[in-house]
């Protein structure tokens, strides 16, 4: 059988790829892979001290809502693009979304404040240990959704299924980092977070081929 024949077979609805299975599985693995960022970023890094600070949690929870968004969209792409030939029916433009409205975001509270605090907006404090933590965080739910893609599915694009696994990652470990990160504006989130989130999805799309291969 040629290669097209089978993808094609495998593309049609009575192919053996079931649907909520696979649903099932990534989320699954999302959750295991979010536990497990949760507990190496505190057993590793700690929680910040200062949540009871003034306006603290409401950058903690900027963070999360920009993390969890593009976690709960990358992974509602990831369950069709897994599937063989699903990349076809995904939008996954839609990941951006989270990427555009922070960016936004940040664009205002730098033009609302003086152009001399641009830098400390910008690079804080803890940009390094950011830049590093959440790439080495996102190791292990990256291996997680990685064994559920090659457990419960059969994708077609490889490329594309390993940059939505990095996309997953990237987010579930920016979460568990923010719980640790003090640095709190909304052009260092953009910046480091969307940043190094972004470098977890090339990297899976680099992996992908190779990781993902049926």
């Amino acid at each position: 059988m040629r290669t097209d024949d089978l993808i094609e077979m495998l593309s049609t609805d009575s192919g053996p790829i079931d649907r909520r299975r696979l649903t099932r599985g990534v989320g699954l693995a999302a959750a295991l892979g979010a536990g497990a960022a949760l507990c190496i970023a505190l057993l590793a890094l700690g929680i910040r001290p200062d949540l009871a600070s003034p306006g603290v949690l409401g950058f903690l929870l900027l963070k999360l809502v920009f993390s969890a968004g593009i976690v709960v969209l990358a992974a509602r792409l990831l369950a069709k693009v897994a599937r063989p030939g699903g990349e076809a029916r995904a939008p996954v433009l839609a990941a951006l979304l989270p990427f555009g409205a922070i960016m936004a975001l940040a664009a205002l509270s730098l033009a609302s404040a003086p152009s001399a605090h641009w830098d400390h907006m910008l690079v804080g404090h803890m940009w390094l240990e950011c830049l590093v933590s959440i790439p080495i965080i996102a190791v292990v739910p990256f291996a997680v959704l990685v064994w559920a893609v090659r457990r419960f599915a059969a994708p077609t694009d490889l490329v594309r299924t390993g940059a939505l696994v990095g996309l997953v990652a990237g987010g579930i470990s920016a979460m568990g980092y923010a719980l640790h990160c003090m640095d709190d504006s909304v052009p260092f989130v953009a910046l480091w977070y969307g940043g190094t989130i972004a470098s977890c999805t090339l990297a899976g799309a680099l992996l992908g081929p190779r990781l993902l291969r049926w």
